[in-house]
């Protein structure tokens, strides 16, 4: 079992900057593939980044492409998003989430989520 705990949220002003990480309880976090979702109300939750197990390979939507950074620390049993040049419509419920496969985007491969953390950007 994998408990992921997110950190980080908040609001924040356009064009400013947070930084989120994901705490993983269990002593495997280097085997999984990890991904950042998020989520707004009354709509499907989407894909921002996606990190393989070594943290070699990444993934990234469109729409952040440039802006945010997936990164990990497999010692520290956390994964980071870096977010800059924030944007009103980033404003969502921010996941975590671990997956047995090398790195994917699709949501059915995530096993393992965290609770959720709001990053609210205000215009």
């Amino acid at each position: 079992q994998v408990q992921l705990v997110e950190s980080g949220g908040g609001l924040v002003q356009a064009g400013g900057s947070l930084r989120l990480s994901c705490a993983s309880s269990g002593r495997t976090f280097s085997s999984y593939a990890m991904g950042w979702f998020r989520q707004v109300p009354g709509k499907k939750r989407e894909l921002v980044a996606a990190i393989s197990w070594s943290g070699r390979s990444t993934d990234y939507a469109d729409s952040v492409k440039g802006r945010f950074t997936i990164s990990r620390d497999n010692a520290k049993n956390t994964v980071f998003l870096q977010m800059n040049s924030l944007k009103p419509e980033d404003t969502a419920v921010y996941y975590c989430a671990a997956a047995t496969i090398m790195i994917t985007r699709t949501e059915d491969d995530y096993i393992y989520w965290g609770q959720g953390t709001q990053v609210t950007v205000s215009s």
